[in-house]
Formats: structure tokens, sequence, C-alpha cells
């Protein structure tokens, strides 16, 4: 298994040297058996849902949409009442749709599946730092927003800077955009993040 998780990364990273495009590079990662990364995983997914889950009951949230649901582990720690998630992935998508099967209140839509569907929550978890293209970024955002009823959480970074020899990571000063494109929306919480987040 060690020698087989090797071959992975190895292929990843050869890949990124032909480094095409967002959807792209998910899609593949996907397809050769990588995950949504570190952030889906262990303390950080831990962290997330127990923030998410305390406001999804606070609020009482009947509705909830992700733009960037990742290989579904994030979700299988969540208390969502009904869940639309959205992916640019056909791989991923298709496996959560496996994964979750028995689950009457999930369904899963590829991007170019999404028809302006709305929630009271839209959701964007470890995506907005992996949109590398201009374009991306802002058809992901007007997205993200107007499928809004009235909650976003974002978890991200949240300045602009590129990572050197990382093709998929380009860090965001996101609220600039939300406050020049979306200013009926308000920051209502800010919540710090655990320490020395690994870059993925």
């Amino acid at each position: 298994m060690a020698q087989l998780g090797y071959l992975v990364r190895k292929i990843l990273r050869q890949h990124k040297q032909d480094f095409r495009s967002s959807p792209e590079y998910w899609d593949l990662r996907y397809k050769l058996k990588g995950n949504s990364g570190a952030g889906s995983y262990g303390r950080l997914a831990q962290f997330k849902a127990e923030v998410i889950n305390a406001f999804l009951a606070e609020h009482n949230i009947p509705t909830v949409i992700e733009f960037g649901c990742g290989d579904g582990n994030q979700l299988s720690l969540a208390n969502y009442a009904n869940y639309t998630g959205v992916d640019v992935s056909q791989t991923v998508i298709k496996a959560c749709k496996a994964r979750f099967k028995q689950d009457t209140s999930k369904q899963f839509l590829h991007t170019s599946q999404y028809n302006g569907e709305t929630a009271e929550l839209a959701l964007s978890l470890d995506v907005i730092y992996h949109l590398i293209e201009d374009d991306i970024f802002a058809r992901y955002m007007t997205d993200l927003f107007n499928a809004s009823e009235r909650y976003v959480i974002i978890y991200s970074s949240n300045y602009s800077a590129t990572v050197d020899d990382v093709d998929h990571v380009r860090h965001r000063h996101f609220t600039e955009w939300v406050t020049e494109h979306v200013p009926e929306f308000r920051i209502r919480i800010f919540i710090g993040n655990f320490p020395n987040q690994p870059e993925l």
C-alpha cells in the first residue's frame, strides 16, 4: 500500500508540469485515487464539522448547497437535513453518489448540471485557493453567492499569493471580491484556523 501511495504521488507530481486547468487537475487527481486533501481529514475536518454543525443547529438551517463537495469525507461529518453537492470532477461525483446512495437527503451534481439551485446556506470549503484561473474564480464566486438564500460559509485563506512549485494553489483575498461584487453580504463571524495548516 505504501508503494501504491508513492506511485500516486509521483504521477500527480509529474502531471503538475502539464497543468492545464483546475477542473482537469482535480478530475485526474480523483481518477488516480487521490483524495480531497489534508483539509478534509483529521483535525481540520473535525474542526470544520464542529463549527458548521453548531451553526446549522443554532440557525435551524433546512437546506445546504456546497460548491466543491470533493470526495465526501468532510460531508460524512456533517449534520445536513437536505444537501446538494456540486463539483467539477465527474469522477468524484460518481464516487459520492455511490458512497451516499442510501441517503436520500443528499444529491450530487457535476458543475455542468448545476442549473441555479439555491439553499439557505451555501458552502465553500478548501476550494477558493485552488481556483487558479481568474475566470473560473469569478464564476465560482458568482455561483456561490447567487445560490445563497441567506448565509454563506467560506473556509479559505484570505490573502493574495502564489505558492512556489505548487501549480494548484493560488491564495486569493476573496473578501475584496465580496465587497466589490456582492455588497449586500456582510461578514457576521470570523473564526481563526488551527495554526500551521498544510498547503495542498
